[in-house]
């Protein structure tokens, strides 16, 4: 199983470099990596104290933000190394302020995994949510270099669980300790024989407190707003986008809209306002004047969290496709939550809708009859907001239970 894994490593990064010159994803994938070992090299020196943590693309990063800051607070003699294997994550966050030295990760092959260890030197590893890649584990795993998973999620389906899972299984038992998000996590791991587990929670819930304590006003949608309700839909994708502006365009008076689509380029952006009806404005083109209009499109990138606070409800885009985005920052703020149907992997997105504090949708009646719901019985809406604010804050709290596991339990021991 090595040999193919192996193999696939470099089956992948050959047909990364193939595709590059047609593929933007992939042009980044390849052009990020190249001189990695300079660009490390000119940010960690001999002597430096490291810590390495790894994150597959930007939400991952987002889930374990709340560690890297508690981390650089409390132990700032370590420089922090932080890696992406997604260009969508390393993009956005390259210029992070709390880490010293921000890196693709090169391809895992057995060369790349020494090296890449040899030159960081960390002290302890942290791999975030769902990041299993076998040379860089057994290369830890040999220096005796303590590696830990942080809101470990784990499905039945998954390879660990399989007759051939022996090799993937393996790579668990390397980990210094497993932090889980959910008891099944827990139960799955233990029914395969895994011991180094341990039930946290997930770290997303301290993340987006942390988000709505920091979050800014923006004038322009509280001038908007005015005094009225306010739909916000964000990450909208195009199948979210369809079923709102039906409804928006059939009663475009009970409340104010917002779009804040996923993807903010000029044909997007025009083939959204195509579907609207009624009167609209780009964010870049509010003004006073446009007071009057029914729906305002966000045509910017990272004002959506602080958005939600102006929400009465919410929908959050991506259940027509791979999956939906954050539910969890509007949920923070008390705000009933919306998505498409494809949510069946998401823990958070099913115990929302098993306190009534979100729903889904999958047709325009669907949608309608929610709505029609939130808006028509004030005392459905309330019990709904205020569970979504619950369900948030009960859950907080994983990072401080990781913290203190590894740097009281573990990394003190190491500090002279």
């Amino acid at each position: 199983m090595k040999v193919l894994y192996n193999l696939g490593i470099l089956i992948f990064s050959a047909l990364a470099h193939l595709i590059s010159p047609f593929n933007s994803r992939a042009s980044f994938w390849v052009k990020g990596r190249k001189k990695w070992a300079e660009k490390i090299a000119e940010k960690i020196k001999s002597g430096d104290r490291v810590i390495w943590i790894h994150c597959a693309s930007l939400g991952e990063f987002e889930q374990g933000r709340p560690v890297i800051e508690a981390i650089k607070k409390k132990m700032p003699v370590f420089k922090i190394v932080i890696t992406f294997f997604s260009p969508s994550g390393y993009e956005i966050r390259k210029n992070y302020n709390n880490a010293d030295c921000i890196s693709y990760l090169p391809s895992d092959t057995p060369g790349n995994a020494a090296k890449f260890i040899g030159l960081v030197k960390p002290e302890f590893v942290i791999f975030v949510k769902y990041e299993f890649w076998n040379n860089y584990i057994s290369v830890l795993y040999k220096n005796k270099i303590p590696l830990y998973l942080i809101s470990g999620i784990f499905r039945p389906g998954q390879h660990f669980f399989k007759w051939y899972g022996s090799f993937f299984r393996s790579m668990l038992r390397k980990f210094e300790i497993i932090f889980v998000q959910d008891q099944r996590s827990f139960d799955l791991l233990s029914g395969i024989g895994i011991e180094n587990v341990y039930l946290a929670g997930d770290t997303r819930f301290d993340r987006v407190v942390q988000i709505a304590g920091t979050s800014r006003v923006i004038q322009k949608l509280e001038h908007f707003r005015g005094n009225e309700k306010l739909f916000l839909a964000g990450s909208s994708w195009q199948q979210d986008e369809e079923i709102i502006a039906e409804y928006i365009n059939s009663f475009p008076l009970r409340m104010k809209w917002v779009f804040a689509p996923h993807e903010i380029d000029k044909s997007n952006i025009e083939r959204l306002e195509k579907l609207i009806k009624v009167k609209h404005v780009r964010f870049s083109e509010y003004s006073e004047r446009s007071a009057d209009a029914r729906v305002l499109i966000i045509d910017n990138i990272g004002m959506l969290s602080s958005a939600y606070r102006y929400a009465y409800i919410a929908a959050i885009g991506g259940g027509f496709g791979k999956g939906i985005h954050n539910i969890l920052e509007p949920a923070c703020w008390g705000i009933p939550v919306l998505f498409g149907p494809k949510h069946e992997n998401f823990k958070e997105a099913l115990d929302l809708l098993a306190t009534g504090a979100a729903k889904s949708f999958l047709t325009f009646d669907d949608f309608r009859r929610i709505l029609d719901l939130w808006l028509s019985d004030e005392k459905k809406y309330t019990n709904s907001a205020e569970m979504a604010s619950k369900y948030v804050k009960e859950n907080a709290g994983a990072t401080e239970i990781i913290i203190k596991e590894i740097l009281e339990k573990d990394i003190n021991r190491r500090v002279s």
